[in-house]
């Protein structure tokens, strides 16, 4: 279930609660009039199962009360309520399935935010990356993939292009663009660093590497495992698994490939670095395609479920 906090101008007040009264899947419907002060108006609660909120919420959106008042949501994590059971019952398809493409929107407008916490996050995942790569560490790669935070704005790229936001698109694009660049110099400097310290050598960089030899050295299966990845990320995202998310982590070849190109360049391997720029471009482009398509199969699937309930 989630929880819908509106403040509504007293006029339109009857109006949302019959919508509410009337929509299948909501329940305890509270009113308190004169409520809120900022905007003025009546506050207005009431619980609806997921798989109702989207078409509620655009509803609420249509009756302008995202310019006139306020619309907040909260997930539920426990409710005991026989009504709520009954709303759950009610409302069409299973909530696990359902997508709130206005939550879905927001989280990703929030994660692929350019910041400096990103970029942060981003190059000292490379770093650390670069590390695992040299010493041919497979526990350092996966610690290095789950810091990493470039999931988000490349799921943002994929809410972006369903549906037609250009500047969650240009939001993503840019964190990618910026963030990738910078991690890599950052971490060529050092690279250069951990050199002069005699902790990087050539001889490490260009020795056999059984566990990290694949982050330069691309084939199909990078391709297929980037679509994969990209499927189980978004459905993550849409359902609010988040724990499955870490599993994507791990399975994509994005910041290893930056940290490899980024040692490689350091050591003047120019094989090893456009092998492992071009792991990064298709493990990118994999999870964009694979995502993408995801949500245009569930926007289809629910558009039809919600017609025909």
């Amino acid at each position: 279930m989630l929880h819908l906090r509106l403040i509504v101008p007293s006029a339109r007040t009857e109006e949302v609660c019959v919508l509410l009264e009337e929509r299948a899947g909501t329940a305890h419907l509270a009113v308190l009039p004169g409520a809120a002060r900022t905007p003025p108006g009546d506050v207005v609660m009431c619980d609806v199962a997921r798989e109702a909120a989207d078409e509620l919420l655009d509803d609420l959106r249509g009756l302008g009360l995202d310019e006139h008042g306020s619309i907040s949501v909260d997930s539920v994590d426990l409710s005991l309520s026989r009504q709520a059971e009954r709303a759950k019952d009610e409302a069409p398809g299973e909530g696990a399935d359902a997508v709130v493409w206005e939550s879905l929107v927001e989280e990703t407008n929030e994660e692929s935010t350019l910041t400096a916490t990103f970029l942060a996050f981003l190059t000292v995942a490379t770093m650390l990356a670069a590390c695992g790569v040299v010493l041919d560490s497979a526990i350092l790669i996966v610690g290095a993939m789950v810091v990493g935070p470039e999931f988000g704005p490349v799921a943002g790229v994929c809410v972006a292009l369903v549906r037609r936001r250009a500047d969650l698109a240009w939001r993503s694009v840019l964190a990618l663009l910026v963030g990738f660049p910078v991690a890599m110099l950052l971490t060529t400097l050092f690279s250069w660093l951990m050199g002069g310290l005699d902790l990087f050598t050539d001889a490490r960089v260009h020795a056999d590497r059984p566990n990290t030899s694949f982050i330069w050295d691309p084939d199909p299966f990078s391709f297929v495992v980037a679509l994969l990845a990209g499927v189980a990320g978004m459905l993550s995202l849409t359902s609010s698994k988040s724990g499955a998310l870490v599993g994507v982590a791990i399975s994509v070849t994005t910041v290893p490939a930056a940290a490899n190109a980024a040692v490689a360049l350091t050591f003047g391997d120019h094989r090893q670095m456009w092998g492992s720029s071009l792991q990064l471009a298709v493990n990118l482009a994999g999870i964009v395609i694979a995502g993408t398509l995801t949500l245009l199969v569930q926007r289809f699937f629910w558009t039809r479920r919600r017609v025909h309930a």
